[in-house]
């Protein structure tokens, strides 16, 4: 069975690091398993060098690329020799304080709803090896309030991985306001939290756009897809405004809604003015932007919309859809 190229790059890391001195390419050709296992031990041919010394530049790549550093080393005699150092490649001490504790508890938590409980757990130990404060639990709560971050939908694995890998994605959405769904091709970015919600923030390339798509509307499986990137990935920063944006974030403006009393405490907290008009209900100002409409259907028959007349009307819209199914 051919060795992975996982296994080659983790045999030649290993041999970089554990040399004492520098290995030349035909000692590291005549060390590695799975070269000699490819090309043989040497002296196969200049077209078995050739494709060797291919595969050796792209594999000292890769691993730079993921962080390792190799030193190349020229003797007396010329030859070129490679090396990974290990006082080159030690990470510094780890230190962090109770505030950078909490944060690395609570992203720990999202992993233990998800398949990757193992991984969590066992990065936990080693950040408890390394100063996490041992008065931070991340699995019990120490007040009234716990923070939580849900993760229930069966997408958010595949897209976590898909956005690490960078892989298009293809899924089957359904809006808010759309009777059925439909397939989306997605190059993902990222995935945020916003309001007990997860969206996926990426480049849709049937409408040739940046889209945000709510995990939650997403049908069936997500499915991976062939090819490269279409579209450059922008910055972190850029896609947590996306996302806000796309989920309701920014307002330029102001919406008034009747709210029953004693509910909707969310509205009421992002509420600009309050009256009530009695007979159990209140009448708020609430600011208005893109996905307002999608959060005042959650609440139902609680929220009756007044102005303006194009929020009514999608909001309007999106009931009926959920009324058709």
């Amino acid at each position: 069975m051919a060795i992975s190229k996982a296994e080659r790059l983790m045999n030649l890391a290993l041999c970089l690091l554990g040399t004492r001195r520098p290995l030349s390419k035909r000692e590291l050709r005549g060390s590695i398993e799975a070269y000699v296992e490819t090309f043989g031990p040497g002296d196969g041919g200049p077209g078995s060098d050739d494709s060797f010394n291919r595969m050796f530049e792209r594999d000292k790549d890769d691993l730079r690329e993921l962080g390792l550093v190799i030193a190349t080393v020229e003797s007396v005699d010329g030859d070129v020799g490679y090396q990974a150092r290990r006082d080159s490649n030690r990470l510094p001490p780890l230190s962090l304080d109770a505030e950078e504790g909490a944060a690395l508890g609570l992203a720990a938590k999202v992993w233990q709803q998800a398949r990757l409980a193992g991984a969590a757990s066992g990065a936990l130990q080693k950040l408890r090896a390394a100063g996490l404060p041992e008065e931070v639990d991340p699995y019990e709560g120490h007040g009234a309030l716990e923070p939580r971050i849900p993760v229930h939908e069966a997408a958010f694995e595949p897209l976590m991985l898909a956005c690490r890998d960078r892989r298009p994605v293809q899924f089957d959405y359904r809006k808010a306001n759309a009777a059925r769904p439909e397939p989306r091709q997605v190059e993902p970015w990222a995935l945020e939290c916003w309001r007990g919600h997860w969206y996926l923030a990426g480049w849709d390339r049937d409408r040739g756009a940046e889209r945000v798509f709510r995990l939650s509307r997403i049908t069936g499986r997500v499915r991976s897809r062939a090819g490269a990137y279409r579209v450059p990935v922008p910055d972190v920063v850029t896609v947590r405004e996306t996302v806000a944006s796309w989920a309701g974030e920014s307002a330029d403006r102001s919406a008034r809604i009747r709210l029953r009393a004693g509910s909707g405490y969310p509205l009421r907290a992002k509420a600009e003015n309050v009256r009530e008009l009695g007979n159990g209900w209140d009448e708020l100002e609430i600011p208005y932007g893109h996905g307002l409409d999608a959060w005042l259907v959650e609440f139902g028959p609680d929220v009756v919309v007044l102005e303006p007349a194009e929020l009514r009307a999608d909001v309007v819209d999106r009931l009926r859809a959920v009324a058709k199914g």
